[in-house]
């Protein structure tokens, strides 16, 4: 059975930086999406940026310019490298990871806080 184990979150200064990371282990084909969402406190869990196998990306608009989604298909893991980060970004931090063999198949993570604060 796939499972998502993510890594990397915590608690930065504004401006700061910080990588996410998230490792897929089981039976999942090398074809695949894998991505983070973001979830604030009152609010809906959102996209915040999404690769695919063959190299399509895919960034919210509140990110674009300020963090960078890579991931390694060798060991099927996804980054997310966080920069220039805003109190506004703090939220618990979801990695998704989709694919389809007959039918869409839709992975989560457990989540990781990130919270931007002075």
């Amino acid at each position: 059975q796939a499972q998502l184990v993510e890594s990397g979150g915590g608690l930065v200064q504004p401006g700061g930086s910080l990588r996410l990371s998230c490792a897929a282990s089981g039976s999942i084909p090398s074809n695949n999406f894998m991505g983070w969402y973001r979830q604030a406190p009152g609010k809906q869990r959102g996209l915040v940026a999404d690769i695919y196998s063959g190299g399509d990306i895919t960034y919210g608009d509140s990110v674009r310019g300020r963090f960078t989604v890579s991931r390694d298909n060798g060991k099927n893991t996804v980054y997310l490298q966080m920069n220039s980060l805003k109190p506004e970004d703090s939220a618990v931090y979801y990695c998704r990871v989709r694919f389809y063999v007959f039918r869409q198949y839709d992975l989560w993570g457990q989540g990781t806080q990130v919270t931007v604060s002075s």
